[in-house]
């Protein structure tokens, strides 16, 4: 059976001592008072929650699945998940930085990555429920009019009602203006809308009273494509204007997906048979207002995978230390025992490091993450804003695309030093990478993520945000540029800086004589970039275990940071140069290929 330990020392790690979190906070007011302890008491229990609580019901939720009632459209999810969300509404987790305005404790977003890293490393399929709540919450505490708020925030923020988002229809997926719904308005103000969607995550579940979905529908005289999408907020039972319960409104589940991964997820076939909504925002502008709980929700994916990649790593390591198979190239290590652990082979170590290395740089830029869009909320200076917005739109896609192409890599890697016992359920290990597959296909493939990045994030406004990042790569570099001991970690991120600029100023030319230029390079260039971004942290960690370490900090952990940022530099990195080779080799060799794909 696996086993789960909080990642809790690097975490503060990362908040306290690279990133410096509290000092952030001091020029938040909202958050002026959230120091070192508070974080630090917090992620102690969401740990010992995830840990105690969600973790023990992973496999068993797995094996289980949800089961549809066809009669009465009810799920049924597996057992213990109900009573494990009843202790997480109990605890108060679900309003851990929701607004104090509808119930929330107000804390900073940094804070609840922390939970939902832990929370996806115990039970990701589970973890989905009130992790699509607070993207609905989110949406609706920007876009919602006074009385859409008043309704539906309180009761999002205490986590006694959960909620969705329903794009997806059976014909398209990510072309949303392919889309067939339709809203039909009524003399009240309401909308009758009727359509199906399918893929629709937590969309029915016995967790909570009431299921809140955001639904993306057609006016009658709206115009084709995405510019005529409408948002409507349509909840499972009607609320009466005292916030209590009304009769069913006709949006049901007439099937569950069976699917590869995430079983004790209720992935959902949905039906609306003019079911009562209210518009969220503007008609026709529904993907804007939706984009807010899509953006959360791709930082929320990059999540599931981050944690998916711990806790594979963590167990690999266990497995790696206690199985004996063979002996060591170099001479036998366990003189004690018929063979060595298999850690002392060199590949099991280099799959091992992977894992690790993909753990600590995605938890760096998740976190880092969290701590801009805390600045975009929460900072007085407007100019300190707008730079996070758009640093975070920059990094949003990096995330989604990056960190979870990097767990189907590390879980991929973990089941494999388990060897033939990978494959087997009750180890765990093809689970998380069962559960993991789904993160690089839904809320935007990968692909579209990284036509996303350099198409409308980079080229799109001309570089402008991606200099912005290069000033803070500047900045890190002429800081530690003469320090031979930061070198080997600087060094790689400065050249790849310098390349970066040229490398995308190409694709752009290209791009402009040809678009499918751009749909050539763009996967390989996010990759280019991600890891550019990565470099640009582990060099920080570097940095900061560096001067603990010439301070006299005897801790081990400095040191093994600084031995995985040496193996992330040396045998990861280096995949930029084939990268940009591959990106530069153009679209003819995709597209002139009509009889190869005869």
């Amino acid at each position: 059976m696996p086993a789960y330990t909080p990642p809790l020392r690097d975490m503060q790690f990362v908040m306290h001592e690279v990133l410096k979190v509290s000092d952030e906070f001091k020029a938040m007011p909202a958050h002026a008072d959230v120091d070192a302890d508070t974080i630090n008491a917090v992620i102690e229990q969401a740990g010992k929650f995830a840990a105690e609580v969600a973790f023990p019901l992973n496999i068993s939720g797995d094996t289980e699945g949800c089961v549809l009632n066809k009669t009465t459209h009810e799920v049924k999810t597996p057992t213990g998940f109900k009573d494990a969300y009843a202790k997480y509404v109990e605890g108060g987790w679900a309003s851990l930085s929701c607004d104090p305005a509808y119930g929330g404790q107000g804390l900073p977003f940094v804070l609840n990555q922390c939970l939902y890293e832990m929370l996806n490393s115990a039970n990701q399929a589970w973890t989905m429920y009130p992790g699509l709540s607070h993207g609905a919450y989110e949406a609706l505490h920007a876009h919602g009019t006074d009385a859409q708020k008043a309704l539906y925030l309180p009761k999002l923020t205490s986590g006694d009602w959960t909620g969705t988002m329903c794009l997806t229809e059976p014909h398209c997926g990510t072309d949303l203006g392919l889309m067939r719904t339709r809203a039909e308005p009524q003399a009240d103000g309401t909308y009758k809308i009727t359509g199906n969607k399918i893929f629709i995550s937590a969309g029915e579940h016995d967790l909570a009273a009431n299921i809140i979905h955001l639904v993306l529908a057609r006016l009658p005289d709206a115009p084709k494509g995405s510019k005529g999408i409408s948002l409507f907020v349509v909840p499972k039972f009607h609320v009466n204007a005292d916030g209590s319960l009304g009769g069913r409104n006709p949006i049901f589940c007439t099937g569950l997906e069976h699917k590869m991964g995430i079983h004790g997820n209720a992935t959902a076939q949905i039906a609306l048979d003019g079911a009562m909504g209210t518009m969220v925002g503007q008609p026709n502008k529904g993907l804007a207002a939706m984009f807010v709980m899509m953006n959360a929700a791709r930082l929320g994916v990059g999540n599931q995978s981050l944690g998916l990649t711990e806790v594979a790593y963590q167990n690999a390591l266990a497995y790696a230390k206690d199985r004996i198979q063979s002996r060591s190239l170099s001479g036998t290590k366990a003189k004690d025992k018929d063979a060595d652990p298999i850690i002392v082979h060199p590949d099991v170590r280099k799959m091992l490091l992977t894992a690790k290395a993909y753990a600590e740089g995605g938890r760096a830029l998740q976190l880092y993450c969290t701590l801009l869009l805390d600045k975009v909320h929460s900072h007085p200076d407007e100019q300190v804003r707008q730079d996070s917005e758009e640093l975070v739109a920059l990094l949003t896609p990096i995330v989604k695309a990056f960190i979870t192409d990097n767990g189907h890599i590390s879980t991929n890697a973990c089941l494999q030093v388990f060897g033939g016992h990978g494959f087997i359920k009750e180890w765990g290990m093809e689970q998380y990478v069962r559960d993991n597959r789904i993160n690089m296909i839904y809320e935007g493939t990968n692909t579209i993520q990284s036509l996303d990045l350099l198409g409308r994030k980079v080229l799109g406004n001309n570089g402008a945000t991606l200099k912005k990042l290069g000033k803070l790569i500047g900045q890190l570099v002429e800081e530690e540029g003469v320090n031979e001991k930061m070198a080997e970690f600087i060094n790689p991120v400065a050249m790849l800086g310098d390349q970066m600029t040229k490398f995308t100023t190409e694709i752009g030319f290209k791009g402009m004589q040809n678009p499918d230029e751009v749909g050539a390079a763009a996967v390989d260039y996010l990759r280019v970039a991600g890891h550019l971004v990565f470099g640009y942290l582990f060099a920080r960690m570097a940095q900061v275990a560096l001067r603990e370490i010439a301070a006299g900090n005897t801790d081990p952990f400095y040191r093994a940071k600084l031995q995985t940022a040496r193996f992330y530099f040396a045998k990861l990195f280096p995949e930029t140069a084939t990268l940009m080779q591959t990106a530069r080799a153009g679209s003819k060799v995709l597209m002139d290929t009509d009889l190869a794909l005869a």
